[in-house]
């Protein structure tokens, strides 16, 4: 099992996957806020993302974290709540969370709260003690999969700027919006759990 296409297809289905839907809406949520010529700094916020929860997964598969499904699963709404939050305050403005080098530190720091829920599915499926093949594979498929959402979001964006004439800001609000509620929700949830 511990082959490069085998680990790639799981990280892969791991982001693609539509009952991973909370990954699927952070990665949406975190990219919102950027319009169509920020593509360069969606792919950086993106690698981000990823290069946080490689690094947690590195570090638990060496077994330096514990399992705790029931923080994961508040702390991974909360991330989204949180950048939901940050999108709708903070377009336009100047200030601190409005600085781009701010938001990759965000998205790198909540990549490694992500990673937690990647790195139980991980651990799974390592049989030897060579991670660094199978982690890359894991990490590429995350982050191939994350790319094609991050497109079938820019492209659902250039049909609605171009075609709809619709404005960015009201995109940002109502995407962000809407992974606030359903994030809301799944936190919800988890508390009542």
């Amino acid at each position: 099992m511990n082959n490069f296409s085998t680990f790639f297809n799981s990280g892969w289905h791991h982001i693609v996957d539509i009952n991973a839907y909370d990954h699927l809406l952070f990665v949406m949520t975190l990219c919102a806020a950027f319009k169509l010529k920020e593509w360069k700094q969606i792919l950086i916020i993106i690698t981000a993302f990823t290069i946080g929860h490689s690094v947690t997964l590195i570090v638990s598969s060496l077994g330096f974290i514990p399992d705790n499904p029931k923080v994961i699963d508040l702390l991974i709404p909360f991330t989204i709540m949180i950048t939901a939050i940050s999108n709708i305050k903070n377009y336009g403005k100047e200030g601190v969370f409005s600085n781009r080098n701010v938001k990759y530190i965000i998205a790198l720091v909540f990549g490694l709260i992500h990673g937690l829920a990647f790195a139980s599915n991980f651990k799974v499926m390592m049989f030897s003690d060579n991670i660094i093949k199978p982690l890359f594979a894991f990490n590429l498929g995350i982050e191939v999969g994350q790319l094609f959402i991050v497109a079938l979001f820019m492209l659902a964006l250039y049909i609605y700027s171009k075609f709809l004439k619709g404005e960015h800001l009201k995109w940002n609000v109502f995407v962000s919006g809407a992974g606030f509620g359903i994030a809301a929700t799944i936190f919800i949830g988890a508390l009542q759990q």
